[in-house]
């Protein structure tokens, strides 16, 4: 899931290595914190002692070594568990995206303003005691607004918020450059973080290691990059969405097999667990397990380097669309838990409308479009991430490519050995993997804005910004962004997109389901996410 206003800034490469694990496995981090000594809290804990001091225990399907710093992280894992250590002024429903009040006292009842007042909830306080004061509230808006740092949530606010002053102690105000309504539910993603302990040097290297420190319902216990980490229901915690674990273990366990069996038979060692495979559906539900889906902004994705030819060539890229069997896709590798793409965006989104440009399998067409560029003979090298599903539905793209003449060879690899690749901008041909920016949100604007911009990495990676068409799209998309009436606003994208869909440099083919599988005998209050991780803060025990 980082350019510069009003897009995403794009990180030096070190940076952008910590925080990339929205598209699979995170990099690796050097270092676990030194709470974590005495090595891993058992990972077979199965949380069934008596009692509210039993422990949850659940499966993420992602790495939980990317960067924990709630300011510049995309890692599901972390992203997921930031969610219950933090607080925003305002935080999201999971599900339904609506905002609530969270450490502020009230969600403002003039979203259309241009300034908006926030009072902190009275008693609350981080993790380490200390009161949560205004101070700590503007520290963190002043890193995300902050010219001169380069974090991935300055792409969420720097376009329309030009400050955050301290009125008092416990009173805040936000000044946006127009009225934005939509900033509301953005408030989430600036979670607001202890001055007194992110200020300290070297700091900021800590949070991305895995040092969390919150005002949150639970507080980190220890972190072990790529096993678990363990979390404790908070004491101090006066907030909205009170704690009903006493203790949490999350496992990361990316290969689908063994995540399956954690939670497999009688002697599941865990209650709940997130990326499910479609395969083990049935398998689970007959072990008594619910599965259940969530539809929405996950799908798997071409990427073209605009700079290799024949892929500077809108015609070559449409006719590599046109070729996939995206129906032969759904069936074949998701088992029926998708839906070719007929936008950039997903059916269920409030903005969706269906592009003008549909790529409806039609290799005749395909055939056409690659004859009228001139292009005979090509060989493509896919360079794809190694996420489960997407290695099920390749062989789907190399089949339909080699229908229709052109010579394809697959080369998954590990998520982050891809994109080291295109961080260091070796040459490559087409990209294959998956991208969820549900995780930040739902609203067009940023899902358009974090996947295009003038300076954001993914168009650092298609070599396209550059190009007339690419920059009269930032320019609408600006527009859009500033646009006050809502129906206009939604037009404006809803026509941008069928540029995006048109021109097909960055562009999904499917759009997918997780699949989250609990134990009801053991657990309620579950709703299935269609984003990566998992959100406890209203389940409970059974």
């Amino acid at each position: 899931m980082r350019d510069v206003t009003p897009d995403v800034p794009a990180p030096h490469r070190r940076a952008f290595l910590k925080y990339t694990g929205a598209l699979g496995a995170a990099a690796a981090v050097s270092a676990s914190l030194s709470a974590c000594s005495s090595g891993p809290e058992s990972t077979n804990d199965t949380g069934s002692g008596g009692g509210r001091d039993r422990t949850l225990t659940a499966v993420i399907g992602y790495g939980n070594d990317g960067s924990w710093d709630p300011t510049q992280t995309a890692s599901a894992f972390c992203m997921a568990a930031n969610h219950h250590i933090y607080e925003g002024l305002l935080d999201t429903d999971p599900i339904s995206r609506k905002p609530y009040a969270a450490l502020a006292t009230e969600v403002p009842k003039d979203p259309g303003s241009t300034t908006w007042r926030f009072t902190l909830r009275a008693g609350a306080t981080f993790h380490d005691g200390k009161p949560v004061t205004a101070d700590d509230v503007v520290f963190v808006f002043e890193r995300i607004l902050d010219p001169d740092t380069q974090t991935l949530a300055k792409g969420f606010f720097a376009s329309w918020l030009k400050e955050v002053r301290k009125i008092d102690a416990r009173n805040v105000e936000l000044v946006l450059k127009f009225p934005f309504p939509d900033g509301l539910s953005r408030l989430t993603l600036a979670k607001i973080m202890p001055k007194h302990v992110f200020s300290r040097p070297g700091a900021w290297d800590d949070a991305i290691k895995g040092k969390a420190i919150g005002s949150g319902p639970y507080r980190q216990t220890a972190h072990h990059p790529k096993s678990n980490t363990t979390f404790e229901a908070f004491d101090g915690y006066n907030g909205p969405r009170k704690p009903a674990f006493r203790k949490m273990n999350w496992l990361t366990i990316v290969d689908a097999a063994p995540r399956v069996a954690k939670i497999s038979g009688s002697s599941a060692g865990a209650q709940i667990a997130d990326n499910i495979p479609y395969a083990n559906i049935g398998q689970l539900e007959s072990g008594g397990m619910t599965v259940a889906g969530g539809a929405g902004m996950n799908n798997l994705f071409l990427m073209f380097n605009t700079r290799h030819k024949p892929f500077d060539d809108v015609r070559v890229r449409q006719a590599l669309h046109y070729a996939i069997d995206t129906e032969k896709m759904v069936e074949v590798a998701l088992k029926g838990h998708g839906r070719p793409s007929s936008s950039f965006l997903d059916e269920a989104n409030p903005s969706y409308r269906r592009a003008k440009t549909v790529y409806d399998h039609d290799p005749d067409k395909a055939k056409a479009l690659l004859k009228e560029a001139g292009v005979k003979g090509l060989s493509i090298g896919i360079l794809a991430v190694n996420v489960s599903w997407i290695v099920d539905c390749l062989p789907t793209i190399k089949a339909s490519w080699d229908a229709i003449g052109v010579k394809t060879n697959l080369s998954p690899q590990e998520t982050t050995a891809v994109f080291t690749k295109l961080d260091q901008k070796q040459d490559y041909q087409v990209v294959v993997a998956a991208s969820n920016p549900n995780q930040f949100g739902l609203d067009a604007d940023l899902i358009m804005h974090y996947n295009y911009g003038p300076g954001n990495l993914w168009m650092q990676y298609t070599r396209w910004a550059a190009d007339p068409v690419a920059r009269q799209l930032f320019k609408d998309m600006d527009r859009a962004t500033r646009e006050p009436d809502p129906a206009r606003k939604k037009a404006i994208v809803q026509d941008y997109i069928d540029v995006v869909a048109e021109q097909a440099v960055l562009y999904p083919v499917v759009h997918n389901e997780l699949m989250t599988a609990w134990d009801p005998a053991r657990l309620s209050g579950i709703r299935a996410q269609p984003y990566p991780g998992i959100n406890l803060l209203q389940a409970r025990w059974a």
